[in-house]
C-alpha cells in the first residue's frame, strides 16, 4: 500500500498516510441505534442513524483486513453516577433521563446492554474501546494518549451523531493537531438538516476542522 494515499475529498483531496491513520468509530451504541433504546424513547426515528451501520461494517472490514488501528468510543457513565453533572442529568426535561431503567438496562449506564456497541460493529479484543462521559471521545479519557503511543496523526471519523458527538471529537483533534477525514455516509443524525450542517461545518472555510469524503472513496483507494 503506497503512502500517503490521495483521498478526493472537499475542501481538497487528503493525503491519507494508512500507518499513521485510525479508524475511530463514535458511539454506535444499541441506545442510538436500537428500536426500543433510548433514542427512540426521546422520540427520534432510529432509521436515520440505522442507515450509517452497513457503510460503517463494509468500511470496518477493509480497515481490518488492512491491517491498521481501530478505536471504538461509547458514551455513558459510572453506575454511581459520579461522573454525570447534574445540568446533563436533567437536560431534556423527559420523563426518563441517564442511569433511569430503560428498556436495555440503566439508561447510558456503563455495563448496561444498552450502552454497549451494536453487534453488526463489534469491536475486537485488540481494538480499544473509549468510555467517554462527554460528547467529545478527547474529554476525561485516555484517547490522545493512546494515540500518541501508537504514532497516530490522522483519524477517519465515523459514528453518531454527526452534529453532536462527531462534531464535537472532530473539533477536539484538530485542537490537538490531528487530521480528521469524515466519511459522510458513515454518519448519521436524528435530523437530516443537521446532518447537512454538521458536515459543512467541518468542512467550511478550506476545511477549518476536517475533511468530508465518502467511504467508497476511501475503500477505492485502500484496494
Amino acid at each position: 500500500m503506497s503512502d500517503p494515499l490521495p483521498i478526493p475529498a472537499e475542501p481538497y483531496p487528503f493525503e491519507l498516510s494508512p500507518k499513521k491513520c485510525a479508524l475511530l468509530i463514535i458511539d454506535m451504541q444499541r441506545d442510538f441505534l436500537e428500536p426500543g433504546g433510548f433514542g427512540e424513547m426521546l422520540g427520534n426515528d432510529v432509521s436515520q442513524l440505522r442507515r450509517t451501520i452497513e457503510p460503517n461494517r463494509i468500511l470496518l472490514d477493509a480497515w481490518r483486513a488492512a491491517g491498521l488501528t481501530v478505536l471504538h468510543t461509547r458514551e455513558g457513565h459510572r453506575p454511581d453516577l459520579a461522573d454525570l453533572p447534574p445540568a446533563k442529568k436533567i437536560r431534556g426535561k423527559s420523563a426518563k433521563t441517564i442511569g433511569d431503567p430503560g428498556p436495555m438496562g440503566r439508561i447510558l449506564i456503563r455495563g448496561e446492554a444498552g450502552h454497549d456497541i451494536i453487534p453488526e460493529l463489534y469491536p475486537l479484543p485488540s481494538e480499544p474501546v473509549i468510555d467517554k462521559p462527554g460528547k467529545g471521545a478527547f474529554f476525561a479519557t485516555d484517547l490522545h494518549a493512546i494515540l500518541q503511543n501508537l504514532g497516530i496523526t490522522q483519524l477517519v471519523v465515523t459514528g453518531v451523531t454527526t452534529e453532536v458527538c462527531v462534531n464535537t471529537t472532530v473539533r477536539e483533534a484538530n485542537d490537538r493537531g490531528y487530521e480528521c477525514l469524515v466519511p459522510s455516509d458513515c454518519v448519521g443524525s436524528y435530523f437530516p438538516e443537521f446532518q447537512e450542517m454538521g458536515l459543512k461545518m467541518i468542512k467550511a472555510q478550506g476545511g477549518i476542522f476536517g475533511w468530508v469524503t465518502d467511504s467508497q472513496t476511501i475503500l477505492s483507494a485502500l484496494s
